[in-house]
Order: structure tokens, then C-alpha cells, then sequence
């Protein structure tokens, strides 16, 4: 994520003209590499958030509270030894790195005032949090602490010098001027183009950021340097200004980034014209709560699916064994008729045959052509015992057959409806949706219950509504999706009506899908549509056209003792469907905007 130095700046900004002379009431390390001040000024109380994590390191003020561990790291207890109570004096930037000192005054062992400098240090995996004493500059402890045989440049441990992060060699914008920056591009390649350029000599600017600056130029994304007259640096420069000149002044366009389904892809500080799709927000602050949190419930989620999806395989893989062994016992037990036509041709011929015989050529008189047929013999068994050999080994076939038959439909039964249940983990959007599908399996015994935290009451076995989604056809009539089991009963055996019109994709597994009739005839558009839903909430999502069902919501019955979401039906007629993600997007219903802070 672009946690630039112009973010870091808007960030810094909030907080100067909030929490100056703030005083730190509380200061917890709920994570291994993040912490949380509680500030508090006359009627405000706020939490900042500065973490050094390797991939999403940043600062800024949160209204996410974390659980705490039960007993508080050692950084966390040094930090509240030297700076609980203590208050803010200043938010510090040097140019526009990605470095943030927060001064602090609070009072020694002795009840001295003295001052703290607390440093966070926004530098992807070289991220960290450091707190030291200014006057020394020794440091007195890292949230991450290391030696120079992880890093030759600097050490950060207590009591050594506090080196800052190494230069990269750029210049501050901020400082800039017009002649300035023309040198520095007649000092880069001639072949750098002009995104990179401004990266690569200019500190604070994300990628995003340059694309932007360059876009606002008029000029191409990917023109090199090389290709550019004094009209073209020109253009950049004025581009430049428009977003250095504000940032001087602590003027910055809070700017959210959104994807199709508007969730949060990208942020700036600057507004980002350049991408299409995005949100204007009144604060840094609120921004980058509102992503960071945004993108954990998100991981959360995944890592969510990924736990119920990797319990689903496994639970395919151990059914598509049991499957194929009982498969391999029905081929074996395929020649039971034979072994009961051996017998009673035995049977039938024991006056004929005599003892020591190795096979009997009999004529099969259940064919009205009476061919002959070869029945092989145990020599050393009279023919009546040869007979009842056979009829030994046909009653153990047959019911081994009858037990391994009904052995087989169940599994498959249950690898049908696991299939299925995989598909809709996969195709699940939210986090209720998730819920709904751990409910069902941890009813069905796939799961097993939550053990409630010590201390805690038992409450009654909280069973969570499903809410299927509703889409608007063109012709206005409304269509419901159920996109789980729980959701696909609960809209087809509880919400539905007699007179809805009902529809599944054939032979695979899918949503259940209703329109509303209300009493009106159903147009061919709407039916179209409704089964292009079904088709797009279905296995088949990935096909070019897909076989959908349709019948009457009185012709659909749920057989007693049947799995969640699996119901039978009569009377219907099929018809194509093609999947298409933008028409599904097109249909669903608008909901409220809930993004701008």
C-alpha cells in the first residue's frame, strides 16, 4: 500500500491541529510490532495507532479497539514507565520521509520533567518503533530489537547511539523550485520514464502517486525522458506544483481507491483523477482507519474461507476414497447372478454328474435357445457340495451388494452435498454469508461448537437469520438469490410463495433463485435474466452457458430427512443462461453508501 510521505504528512497535519499537548493517558502493545496510545485532550479522547508490521507498517488514529494480552510486553512496559502521562509537543517530519518523531514530555523517577522522542520508522520490513532520549540520542529500547549481524548499517538495542534510517539520496519536493527540478532531469537516463523519475529522485512519492502527477501533465505513463521537450518538463513541473504547493500549506485530498464491488483497493493523499473509481474522504485519519480495517476483516475472511475450504477438501478426498472402494466391491460382487445360475444348473443336473470332475457342460435352460454352458467343479466335492458352495458364495454376493449399494448412494449423497457446499464457501462475499455456512456444518456435525471463554455465560444456541440477496430485473420485478444452504432453504421452504417461479441450474449445484410473481405474468427479459443469476451463482459460474431450471414454487418439495438446501421438483422446462458478472452487478439491488467518513 502507497503509505507515502505525502500521507504521512496529512497524517502528521490532523494530528498537530487535534493533539498537541495532548497527555498519553494509556499506552497497550496489543500485537507483537503495534501499539496504542490513548490521548486525551478536554472533551476528546482518541486512539493512535503506529505500527511497524513488515507489510502494512503506518500511523495514524483508530477507532478499532484490540484485545490486549493478558501481561504487557517489555517495550510496552518501558514505554508506559517513560511516557504514561506525559504530553505531546510536537509531530515531526523530516522532509517528507517516511519518519515520524512525537516529542513527549513526562516526568522521571525523580518527578523531573524531561523529554522523550518517540520514533516510528515507516520503512516496509526495515519498519520499526523506537523510543530515545533526545539529548543523548542513545536509544532506549525498539519495539524491534537488532544487532549488526542483522544489520551492518546500525544496531537498535538499549543503550546504543540512535543512527536514523540511511538516505536514499532524494530530494524534498517541498523545497523544491522549477530550475531545481529541471536539473534533476537532465541528471537522470535518458531512457527512465518520466513515473520513475519522479520516484526515483523525488522522496515522498509513491507509484501511484507519479502516475497521477504525470497524468495530470497530459503526458503518456510510460513516455521516456528522452522523448520530452521544455513544453513537456514544463507541463510535469505545473502537474508537480499542483500537489506540492497545497502540501505546504497542509492542504491534502484524502483519496479511497474502490473496485467493482467498491472495496477498498488503493489510498492517497492527493486525489488520484488518474484511476477512474474512487472516494473523497475529509480526513487522512478517518481514511486509513477505515482501509486498514477494512482489509483485516477482509483477511480475517480469507483466512476464514481457507480454514472451512481446506476441512471441505479434506472431507471430498476421504468420501471420494470410500466411493471408489465401494465401487471396486460392487465390480466384485458383479458375477452374483452367475454363481446362483451355477447352483441351480447344478441343481438341476446332480443325477448327471459324478464325484472328481473338474467342470460340467450344462445347458441353460433359463435361455430358450439352451446353450451350454461351462460350470467349473471342485473335484474333490461331491456335486451336491459343489452346489452349495455356489449358493454359499451367491447369498454372501448378494449381500454384500445390498449392504455396499446403500453404503454407496450415502456416500455419494454426501459428496454431492459437500460439493456443493464447497461451492458456495468459494462464492461467498461476506462475512454473515461465512457464518451461515459454519452454522450449517457445525449442524451437521462437520464442525464442532465454539468453546465458550472462561468466565463467560452460556447463552442459548444463537441461530443467525439468513438473507438472501435481492436483485431488481429490468422489467422491475424482484429476485431473490439464496447463495448457502441455510439462505436457499429459508428463501424456497419460508419466504416464497406458491405462485413465485422457482429456478436452479440442472444437474449442478447452484443457488436457489425466486421471482416474486405478485400476481403478474412473468416476462421472458426477467425470466432471462433471473437465469442468468442462477447460472452465475452456480458451479457452472466459469461456463459460457449453463442449463437452468424453472418451475413453480408449489411444485418444489423438500423430501423428509434431506440435507440442507436440497429439495425435488416437477413440471419444469429449462432453458440457457449465460453467467455474466456485470448484468449481476447491473441487477442487484443499491444499497446505501456506507464508505465516506
Amino acid at each position: 500500500m502507497p503509505f507515502d510521505g505525502l500521507v504521512l504528512a496529512a497524517v502528521r497535519q490532523e494530528l498537530e491541529v487535534r493533539f498537541l499537548g495532548a497527555r498519553i493517558e494509556k499506552i497497550y502493545q496489543p500485537e507483537r510490532d503495534e501499539l496504542a496510545l490513548i490521548l486525551h485532550q478536554p472533551g476528546l479522547r482518541q486512539r493512535l495507532l503506529l505500527s511497524a508490521h513488515a507489510r502494512d507498517a503506518r500511523v495514524h488514529l483508530t477507532a478499532t479497539a484490540k484485545e490486549n494480552p493478558v501481561s504487557a510486553p517489555l517495550f510496552c512496559m518501558v514505554l508506559r514507565k517513560h511516557l504514561e502521562g506525559g504530553r505531546i509537543l510536537a509531530f515531526e517530519q523530516p522532509g517528507l520521509e517516511r519518519v515520524l518523531i512525537i516529542k513527549i514530555e513526562s516526568r522521571d523517577e525523580l518527578g523531573r520533567l524531561s523529554e522523550k522522542h518517540l520514533v516510528c520508522e515507516i520503512m516496509g520490513k526495515h519498519s520499526n518503533i523506537i523510543l530515545l532520549d533526545p539529548d543523548s540520542r542513545i536509544i532506549l529500547d525498539g519495539i524491534r530489537r537488532y544487532s549488526h549481524s542483522v544489520s551492518r548499517y546500525r544496531e537498535v538495542l538499549p543503550g546504543r547511539d540512535y543512527l536514523p534510517p540511511p538516505a536514499q539520496g532524494k530530494l524534498n519536493p517541498l523545497a523544491l523550485d522549477e530550475d531545481g527540478f529541471r536539473q534533476i532531469c537532465l541528471d537522470a537516463p535518458l531512457e527512465t520514464t518520466l513515473p520513475n523519475l519522479l520516484q526515483k529522485r523525488l522522496e515522498g512519492l509513491s507509484p501511484v502517486t507519479c502516475r497521477e502527477i504525470v497524468h495530470r501533465a497530459n503526458l503518456p505513463l510510460d513516455l521516456p525522458l528522452d522523448q520530452c521537450g521544455d513544453y513537456d518538463l514544463r507541463a510535469l513541473w505545473t502537474a508537480l506544483c499542483t500537489i506540492i504547493i497545497p502540501a505546504r500549506k497542509g492542504e491534502f485530498e484524502p483519496c479511497l481507491l474502490t473496485g467493482k464491488k467498491r472495496e477498498p483497493l488503493d489510498f492517497a493523499a492527493i486525489d488520484l483523477s488518474h484511476t477512474g473509481k474512487n472516494s473523497k474522504y475529509n480526513g487522512m485519519n478517518a481514511l486509513l482507519d477505515f482501509f486498514f480495517t477494512a482489509r483485516s476483516h477482509q483477511q480475517k475472511f480469507s483466512l476464514q474461507k481457507n480454514v472451512v475450504t481446506g476441512l471441505l477438501n479434506k472431507e471430498i478426498t476421504r468420501l471420494a476414497k470410500k466411493v471408489s472402494i465401494y465401487n471396486e466391491s460392487m465390480d466384485d460382487t458383479a458375477g452374483a447372478d452367475r454363481l446362483r445360475l451355477y447352483g441351480e444348473l447344478l441343481t438341476a443336473n446332480l443325477y448327471r454328474l459324478d464325484k472328481g470332475i473338474a467342470e460340467a457342460r450344462l445347458e441353460n435352460y433359463y435361455d430358450p435357445s439352451c446353450p451350454l454352458v461351462t460350470v467349473p467343479l471342485d473335484p474333490q466335492l461331491t456335486p451336491l457340495e459343489n452346489c452349495r458352495v455356489y449358493f454359499k458364495k451367491y447369498v454372501k454376493a448378494k449381500h454384500t451388494r445390498a449392504a455396499v449399494e446403500s453404503r454407496l448412494a450415502l456416500a455419494r449423497e454426501e459428496l454431492s452435498y459437500l460439493e456443493g457446499v464447497k461451492t458456495t464457501v468459494e462464492q461467498a462475499g461476506s462475512q454473515a454469508e461465512l457464518d451461515e455456512i459454519r452454522q450449517e456444518l457445525t449442524e451437521q456435525g462437520y464442525l464442532k461448537m465454539p468453546v465458550p471463554r472462561p468466565g463467560t455465560k452460556k447463552n442459548k444456541k444463537e441461530r443467525l437469520i439468513p438473507k438472501p440477496h435481492s436483485f431488481r430485473s429490468s422489467d422491475g420485478f424482484t429476485v431473490f438469490v439464496g447463495k448457502n444452504n441455510k439462505q436457499n432453504d429459508y428463501l424456497t421452504l419460508k419466504m416464497a410463495v406458491q405462485d413465485d417461479l422457482w429456478l436452479h441450474t440442472k444437474d449442478i449445484h447452484g443457488a436457489h433463485v425466486i421471482i416474486r410473481a405478485e400476481g403478474r405474468e412473468i416476462p421472458a427479459r426477467t425470466l432471462e435474466e433471473a437465469a442468468g443469476l442462477a447460472a452465475f451463482f452456480s458451479k457452472g459460474r466459469s461456463s459460457t452457458k449453463v442449463a437452468v431450471d424453472y418451475t413453480l414454487v408449489k411444485h418444489v418439495h423438500k423430501p423428509k430427512g434431506a440435507r440442507p438446501g436440497m429439495v425435488i421438483y416437477e413440471h419444469q422446462k429449462t432453458i440457457m443462461a449465460a453467467p455474466d458478472e456485470d448484468k449481476v452487478e447491473m441487477l442487484r439491488a443499491p444499497e446505501p453508501d456506507q464508505s465516506q467518513a
